[in-house]
């Protein structure tokens, strides 16, 4: 029985999800085989126009299989938050104090962090 909540969850919670499920095969997958791995009652061509809208965006590469295509991750996870912070800062035109504030809301452990990482050592 598929549950009515799903149908209506937010795109980026079922974008969340389907990479979830991409990253954990570690290979290509289709995407009646996404709706497999989600198990969340989801029909394929929901997961289909997921998959799509991932591609169009850059997120996901696709490879052609059979008549469909088979969707593989672009980027680790961690690689794929900083391309979001990245479009997130690119949308102000106030980058300086977008980043101002983004740094002084940050912990006292993720700012010293941020330091190393600033100063070229890891």
């Amino acid at each position: 029985m598929t549950d009515a909540r799903d149908e209506r969850r937010p795109a980026g919670e079922l974008e969340a999800a389907v990479m979830a499920a991409l990253w954990a095969a570690g290979a290509p997958l289709t995407a009646g085989r996404v709706q497999a791995e989600l198990g969340s009652g989801l029909a394929r061509t929901t997961v289909a126009t997921i998959l799509t809208r991932l591609h169009e965006k850059g997120v996901v590469a696709r490879e052609r299989q059979g008549r469909g295509y088979a969707y593989f991750p672009v980027q680790d996870a961690p690689g794929l938050t900083a391309r979001r912070m990245h479009t997130e800062l690119d949308r102000d035109d106030d980058r300086e104090t977008v980043l101002a504030r983004f740094v002084a809301q940050l912990s006292p452990g993720d700012e010293q962090h941020l330091r190393r990482l600033l100063e070229g050592g890891e």
